[in-house]
């Protein structure tokens, strides 16, 4: 079609067998080795949940944020339960901040004076100032919220979208289970388990001037004074709005286009490109040079975009992929030039290092599984000042990993596998 710049990615879905020993000719491209140790163990016996976004500030202090009642009371949460019945475990605070040796440092998080906090807290990022965003996937989340580094409420931006209803247990008469979600099962998030009874998901509403619809992404123009908003989880569109005030400045949606909420084609691989982007749109990340990337994830694309919306260009990111997508975040390699892209794959299990001008998959690495190296739902991923990169996993992974960067190197294969760490930089495949 004219004016359509798609062109199909290098990876698709294959028998692990194969594309774990695939070879070709080799390609220079970072290096990692997954890092077995980081992060810490927490106190008080705190766990994770399943991990809804990742970022880092300018002290390389990796902060987490994460869903506290996507836990199976009777199996993960006993210290938690009324009355408790066990020793272990807790959910941790909503957000987590760790040093750069992976020591727990700050936590905070949660319900408070002045906000509402999301229904589904998702997605978390760091502006310029040290402050912290962080948005909502519930069915009635139409807010994002800024904090500074340590938790004091800054603001609260977007029209409140509806009643969240309350918590559902579920478990009749057992009262050592009363008032603890077994898991959050609504619409669009991805994270925690079903049985939760969620808030009835309200109607997308892309052309709105003043709430958002399932705000998961963030990033920042710290000079024009602007926020680019992935909305979202109900919505289809980028949304630019003041960091200040919160006022929303502009919006596209896919190709650049006036997002339009009714259009539901289902994404088919075998079929054209689809002209709207599909929920959930999980991340709008722009870079040093003026472009902005857009996780399109059930489509299992990345469209680009000038600060003001004009499309510039496509690509697919294995395009065979159905259910939950295959471009779930990304987050720029620390170069100067920012030379690549990190994708998160939640449903492949995978991240996929990207060449960012020509949006070519140079490599990818990962497995499913819950061994240090491989994935069970990579949902988020970011990068420190040394090049580390560090990636969430939601449903039932639940933690963050650390992959240590070991420079640029050639690469021989298509898909590397899990990098373990050996004595030979860049690791090995598993």
């Amino acid at each position: 079609m004219k004016g359509r710049n798609l062109v199909l990615g290098s990876v698709f879905l294959l028998p692990a067998s194969i594309t774990a020993s695939a070879q070709r000719e080799p390609v220079r491209a970072p290096r990692f080795e997954v890092d077995p140790l980081w992060p810490q163990p927490m106190p008080n016996r705190w766990i994770l949940g399943s991990t809804v976004g990742v970022a880092v500030d300018a002290r390389d202090h990796v902060f987490v944020v994460h869903l506290t009642d996507s836990f199976t009371p009777r199996t993960e949460i006993g210290l938690a339960t009324n009355p408790p019945t066990g020793e272990c475990c807790a959910p941790a605070p909503n957000v987590l901040e760790y040093d750069a040796a992976g020591a727990l440092v700050g936590h905070w998080g949660g319900p408070g004076q002045g906000y509402e906090w999301p229904e589904m807290n998702s997605g978390l990022a760091i502006d310029d100032s040290g402050n912290v965003w962080i948005g909502g996937s519930g069915g009635a989340d139409s807010r994002i919220l800024k904090f500074s580094h340590d938790g004091k409420f800054i603001a609260q931006f977007g029209k409140a979208g509806g009643t969240v209803a309350a918590a559902s247990s579920g478990r009749g008469a057992d009262t050592a289970y009363a008032g603890v979600s077994p898991g959050r099962g609504g619409r669009g998030g991805r994270g925690g388990r079903g049985g939760r009874a969620s808030t009835p998901a309200l109607p997308a509403n892309s052309q709105s001037m003043d709430s958002f619809g399932g705000p998961a992404g963030f990033s920042f123009d710290a000079k024009a004074n602007e926020a680019y908003v992935a909305d979202g989880t109900r919505n289809h569109r980028v949304a630019v709005i003041d960091m200040t005030t919160g006022a929303v400045r502009r919006f596209w949606g896919a190709y650049g286009k006036k997002p339009d909420d009714s259009d539901t084609a289902k994404y088919d691989p075998a079929g054209p490109p689809r002209k709207q982007f599909g929920a959930p749109v999980s991340c709008a990340q722009l870079s040093k040079d003026g472009l902005v990337y857009v996780c399109d994830t059930r489509n299992d694309r990345i469209q680009v975009f000038k600060k003001d919306g004009s499309f510039v260009k496509e690509k697919a990111i294995a395009p065979k992929t159905l259910g939950t997508g295959s471009v779930w975040d990304i987050a720029f390699s620390r170069d100067p030039q920012q030379k690549y892209l990190y994708v998160a794959d939640g449903m492949n299990m995978q991240v996929h290092i990207v060449d960012r001008q020509t949006l070519d998959v140079l490599t990818s690495f990962g497995d499913g599984g819950r061994q240090p190296g491989q994935f069970y739902a990579v949902h988020s991923v970011a990068t420190d000042s040394k090049g580390n990169l560090y990636t969430a996993e939601t449903y039932e992974g639940k933690r963050v990993q650390k992959f240590n960067f070991k420079g640029i190197a050639a690469v021989p294969a298509a898909n590397q596998g899990v990098l373990w760490p050996t004595r030979a930089t860049g690791g090995t495949k598993r």
